[in-house]
C-alpha cells in the first residue's frame, strides 16, 4: 500500500538522506541571500497588472452590449481572479514576501478574491498539508474527504461516483477550500471544540456572504446602470468568471498532487523523521508539469509543484532558477524528476480517479505497484543498490523503478546476441547485465 519505509523506498542511505538535505539546505540559503529589489518590483507589478486587468474586464462588461465583448469582459475578468488566486493569493499567503514586512503584502493580513477564508486556508495548508504532505490519514489534501486516489483509502459504495464528485469538486472548487478547514462531526459534541468549529462555520458564512454579494449583487447591479449592460449579463459573467477561475485552479493543484509518480505515505513515516526525510516526501509526493512562460505565471508558478513543497515560503518567482537545481540533484541521487505536459498530467488524475471508482478486486495492478499507489514492497525479490561498475553512477530509485518496470512487462533481454526472457525476479546485477534493459 502506501510507503511505510521511505529510505527503503527511495534506495537512499541515512546518510545519502542527510547529504542531500545539506544540499537542498544550501539552495534555500542562496536564495533567500539573494532576495532584494528585483524580487519585490515583480510582486508588487503584478498585483498592480491584476488589478488593472480586473477593472478592464468590468469595464467591458458595463460598456458594450455586444456579445463578443460580453466574452472578452467575461475572460478578461476570468484571468485576473486565476492571477488573484494563483500567483498572488496562495504564494502571498505562504509566507513568501513576509521578508518584505509590508504590511499589504503579508501571510496574515491577505485576505484573497474567493469564498474561503484565508486564516483557515492557511491552518488546513501551511500548517497540514505541507507538513504532512501526501500522509494518508493525516493529509486532506489526499481525496479532499471526497474521492478516493489511492489504494490505501478503502473502497465504499459512494466511490462508484468518483468521476462525479471530482466534476462538482472542479466547478465549485472554491467552496471545497471553504468547507476543507472545518470539521461538522465536532458540532456533535459539547466543548471548546464545538465552540471552535461554530466560530468557523460563522466566519465562512459572513466570508461567503461578502463574495455573493459583491459578485451577484453589487457589480451586477452597478453595471445595469449601464445602458449598454445589464443585471442579469453581468450575473452571468461573474459566474462564469469565477468557474473559470475554480476549474483551472482544481487542474493545475490536482496535476501537482495525483499523476502518476505522486506518492503516498504512511503514517510510520513520520516516526524520527528528520530534515532530510521530509525533503525527500516531498520531493517524492509531489509532481511539476511542462509550462511556458504564460503557463508558469497562470499557474502561479505551481507548475514547480515540487520546488514549491520543498520551499513553500520562497518567492515564486524563483522557482524556476531552483527547479534547474533540484533536477541536477535528482540525477545526483538517481531519484525520479516526476514532470510531464500538462494534458497528460492532468488525463493521469482522472484515469486514476475512474478507476479508483471500483473496488480492488476488479483492478490489475497489486497494491503496491500501481500507478496511483506504490510501496517499497514493489521491490520485495529484487536486490538494488551500489554503484554500476561501467559507468560509475550510483543505482538508486530511477533505475530501480525502470528496471521493474522492464521486469514487469516481461522484457526480453539480449545478451551476447543471444535472447532470454526473465522467469522470475532477477537481482539487480542480472538485470542490469543486459544492454538496453534500462534504457
Amino acid at each position: 500500500m502506501a510507503i511505510s519505509d521511505i529510505a527503503a523506498f527511495a534506495h537512499l542511505t541515512d546518510a545519502e538522506i542527510e547529504a542531500l538535505a545539506a544540499e537542498l539546505d544550501a539552495i534555500r540559503g542562496d536564495v533567500e541571500e539573494s532576495l532584494g529589489e528585483r524580487d519585490a518590483r515583480y510582486i508588487r507589478r503584478t498585483i498592480a497588472a491584476q488589478r488593472v486587468l480586473e477593472a478592464a474586464g468590468r469595464l467591458l462588461l458595463a460598456g458594450s452590449s455586444k456579445r463578443s465583448a460580453w466574452w472578452t469582459g467575461t475572460v478578461t475578468l476570468a484571468l485576473a481572479k486565476i492571477i488573484e488566486n494563483m500567483e498572488i493569493g496562495h504564494n502571498v499567503m505562504h509566507g513568501q514576501w513576509n521578508w518584505m514586512n509590508d504590511a499589504e503584502i503579508h501571510s496574515s493580513t491577505w485576505e484573497w478574491d474567493m469564498t474561503g477564508v484565508s486564516k483557515h486556508w492557511r491552518s488546513t495548508h501551511n500548517y497540514q498539508h505541507h507538513k504532512y504532505t501526501n500522509i494518508v490519514g493525516m493529509d486532506d489534501d489526499v481525496g479532499y474527504a471526497l474521492l478516493r486516489v489511492t489504494r490505501d483509502q478503502p473502497w465504499k459504495p459512494y466511490n462508484i461516483g468518483n468521476l462525479f464528485f471530482n466534476a462538482i469538486l472542479a466547478f465549485g472548487f472554491e467552496w471545497g477550500i471553504g468547507f476543507q478547514p472545518i470539521e461538522f462531526g465536532k458540532l456533535l459534541n459539547d466543548g471548546p471544540d464545538r465552540e471552535a468549529t461554530v466560530l468557523q462555520l460563522r466566519e465562512s458564512a459572513v466570508k461567503a456572504g461578502r463574495q455573493a454579494v459583491k459578485d451577484y449583487l453589487a457589480f451586477p447591479g452597478l453595471t445595469s446602470l449601464s445602458p449598454a449592460a445589464s443585471y442579469k449579463s453581468t450575473l452571468k459573467a461573474n459566474l462564469a468568471a469565477n468557474v473559470i477561475r475554480n476549474v483551472w485552479a482544481d487542474a493545475v493543484i490536482f496535476c501537482g498532487h495525483f499523476p502518476d509518480g505522486a506518492e503516498k505515505f504512511a503514517k510510520t513515516d513520520m516516526t524520527g523523521e528528520s530534515r532530510g526525510h521530509w525533503y525527500l516526501r516531498q520531493m517524492l509526493g509531489s509532481a511539476n508539469f511542462d509550462a511556458g512562460p504564460v503557463m508558469r505565471f497562470m499557474s502561479g508558478n505551481l507548475c514547480y509543484q515540487i520546488e514549491h513543497h520543498l520551499y513553500p515560503d520562497l518567492p515564486s518567482n524563483r522557482l524556476r532558477e531552483i527547479a534547474a537545481r533540484v533536477r541536477e540533484l535528482c540525477d545526483k541521487y538517481d531519484l525520479p524528476y516526476t514532470t510531464g505536459s500538462f494534458l497528460v498530467q492532468y488525463g493521469e488524475t482522472w484515469r486514476t480517479i475512474a478507476k479508483l471508482s471500483l473496488p480492488d478486486r476488479y483492478l490489475r495492478d497489486t497494491a503496491d505497484d500501481a500507478a496511483e499507489t506504490r510501496s517499497e514492497r514493489m521491490f520485495a525479490g529484487l536486490r538494488f543498490g551500489g554503484t554500476d561498475p561501467a559507468t560509475g553512477r550510483r543505482r538508486g530509485l530511477k533505475t530501480a523503478l525502470a528496471a521493474v518496470r522492464r521486469w514487469r512487462r516481461g522484457a526480453v533481454l539480449e545478451p551476447r546476441g543471444l535472447t532470454a526472457t526473465v522467469a522470475g525476479p532477477p537481482d539487480w546485477d542480472e538485470i542490469h547485465s543486459f544492454p538496453g534493459v534500462l534504457q
